[in-house]
């Protein structure tokens, strides 16, 4: 009687996974799957080989992966892709999101900004501290990247970034995801809040070092 059991279970329990993908015995993972965290963003994947492509949950084109510390920007100018910022204006601030219907936060804003053109960017701003090439805030053109503490800047260390979209008669513009009064998408002055908070400018953009 317990051998036809046992048998009797075998079978039930092959019919079922033959039949159901997603089928899971308790205490069992199903492992068809891969579950991709991206800062609160949660999207399911085919599982595949790593191919050195990343897929990004907000349905941009697939993006090679680039040396540490370096961004590959091929071809793409930065005026296209200042350009391209300043058309998301408006677009409000989402904690954890690189989603334009929901809204972006800092860094968020930043990858889906690149990604547009097919340039794959760190999504934390505390991991663009070692990419690029420093340079003077004097010196920064449109394009180029501009970091900043938290909010508390007594912790020296990355929290906030943007993009600079003018530097003219000693004055930085940038634009980024704030989560301060505008609440969005927007244009702001390196005023002296700012200042308290910088930490650095950043170039990836290997164009901008060329003359004008």
């Amino acid at each position: 009687m317990k051998i036809r059991l046992f048998f009797f279970i075998v079978i039930v329990y092959s019919i079922a996974v033959a039949g159901c993908e997603d089928f899971t015995l308790p205490g069992f993972k199903n492992n068809s799957r891969d579950t991709v965290q991206i800062d609160s963003i949660t999207t399911t994947l085919p599982a595949s080989e790593d191919t050195g492509i990343t897929v990004l949950p907000n349905n941009s084109p697939p993006i090679k992966d680039t040396l540490p510390g370096q961004i590959a920007t091929g071809n793409v100018h930065p005026e296209a892709l200042v350009a391209f910022a300043e058309s998301l204006i408006g677009i409000p601030y989402r904690y954890g999101s690189t989603d334009p219907k929901m809204g972006f936060d800092c860094s968020g804003f930043i990858t889906y900004v690149f990604n547009h053109y097919q340039i794959k960017v760190p999504r934390s701003s505390i991991d663009f501290t070692n990419v690029g090439k420093e340079i003077p805030v004097t010196e920064a053109r449109r394009g180029d990247i501009i970091l900043f503490t938290g909010t508390d800047s007594t912790e020296r260390f990355v929290g906030h970034m943007g993009i600079i979209v003018s530097n003219q008669n000693g004055e930085q513009q940038f634009i980024h995801s704030t989560s301060g009064k505008a609440y969005s998408v927007a244009v702001s002055s390196f005023n002296a809040s700012y200042k308290k908070r910088f930490v650095k400018v950043i170039r990836i953009f290997k164009q901008l070092d060329m003359s004008v």
